[in-house]
């Protein structure tokens, strides 16, 4: 009598575990879906550039302008 009560409370908690795991489980990845969801509405937020980035940007910018009217045949 002790061992089927033994395999008795064995099952139920191992069904107890099952239950809990599974609904562990689905909360998780309705988690995982929203954050999801969150991040593909919206785009990711660039970073600033530092001052070296928007000086060497402005240079870049300053030598096309150049180039093109050298192109145009514009005197500077």
């Amino acid at each position: 009598m002790n061992l089927t009560l033994t395999l008795a409370l064995a099952a139920t908690t191992l069904a107890a575990v099952a239950i809990v795991s599974a609904t562990l489980l689905s909360g998780w990845r309705g988690w995982l879906a929203l954050q999801q969801q969150r991040l593909g509405d919206k785009p990711m937020a660039q970073p600033a550039p530092n001052a070296g980035t928007r000086i060497e940007i402005a240079d870049l910018k300053e030598r096309i302008r150049k180039l093109e009217a050298i192109a145009a045949g514009v005197e500077l």
